[in-house]
């Protein structure tokens, strides 16, 4: 598909979405909430694609939700503010309840909105010179686009607090010691080791994957012995598949297995 926004490339299991409005550092108008709300729903109907990357073109990630595009957004300059942000909640809840493993890349600034869509992904890798922020109070609003419900969770709540009151720019190191980040690494080897990571997840076992990703997305809204359960019944599932029959054999005999999502 053509998209206005957005550049879908994919190989080998692995569908790299970049954000493409490098003249607003990639600022997120209502073209871009939909054609991303559109790809994360069909990366999750896909047998195929097994990974998703997320990252910006001409050297940053995003700058935020673009406020200066009379269109909102929503893509509709009359729609309500409660309806134009319900629509871009859905976007990120798609990508929160994507059911395959995401990658953020992140190269400058991710910022607001942009911060958002790095948290929401499973796994963020950053290159040396990026930067963060809960950019929202110096523009006069509170957090959105998931930001209340991932910061506490990844942070604590005292240092959610903080970064969400005094929206201060955090470097990279600086994001990657508070557990924004998994991997800081030089902007010369980010998409090198991105796509190591992204081809190694493309090649593991997409329905052990997927439920392992929901199991710890809902560690922390079960008990102990919710999650024992619920990890049983998982593993249930696994031990049924041809994707487990398949790595018990290739342990045997000392290769690597070939998944197939069945």
């Amino acid at each position: 598909m053509s998209y206005d926004t957005i550049i879908v490339e994919k190989a080998d299991g692995v569908v790299t979405v970049t954000l493409n409005r490098p003249e607003r550092k990639n600022a997120g108008n209502g073209r871009m909430w939909q054609e991303l709300y559109e790809v994360f729903g069909e990366v999750g109907q896909r047998r195929h694609d097994r990974v998703l990357v997320l990252t910006g073109a001409g050297g940053a990630f995003c700058s935020g939700a673009d406020i200066a595009d009379p269109s909102g957004v929503s893509g509709d300059p009359e729609d309500p503010h409660l309806v134009r942000m319900r629509t871009f909640g859905r976007v990120m809840l798609a990508l929160h309840q994507l059911t395959k493993p995401t990658i953020a890349k992140i190269r400058g600034i991710a910022a607001g909105a942009g911060m958002s869509l790095a948290l929401g992904c499973d796994l963020t890798v950053a290159s040396d010179n990026a930067r963060f922020s809960e950019i929202f109070a110096k523009r006069g609003l509170s957090v959105d686009g998931g930001s209340s419900w991932l910061l506490p969770r990844l942070v604590g709540m005292h240092k959610a607090m903080e970064l969400a009151y005094f929206a201060e720019i955090l470097s990279a190191e600086e994001a990657a010691g508070l557990g924004l980040v998994n991997k800081v690494v030089a902007d010369d080897t980010l998409d090198a080791f991105v796509d190591d990571w992204a081809r190694r997840l493309a090649a593991g076992p997409p329905l052990a994957l997927s439920m392992t990703k929901s199991l710890l997305h809902n560690a922390m809204s079960v008990d102990m012995a919710e999650a024992l359960e619920d990890e049983a019944r998982c593993q249930t599932i696994n031990f049924s598949s041809e994707d487990t029959a398949e790595a018990m054999r290739a342990f045997r005999e000392k290769r690597e297995p070939t998944f197939r999502g069945r």
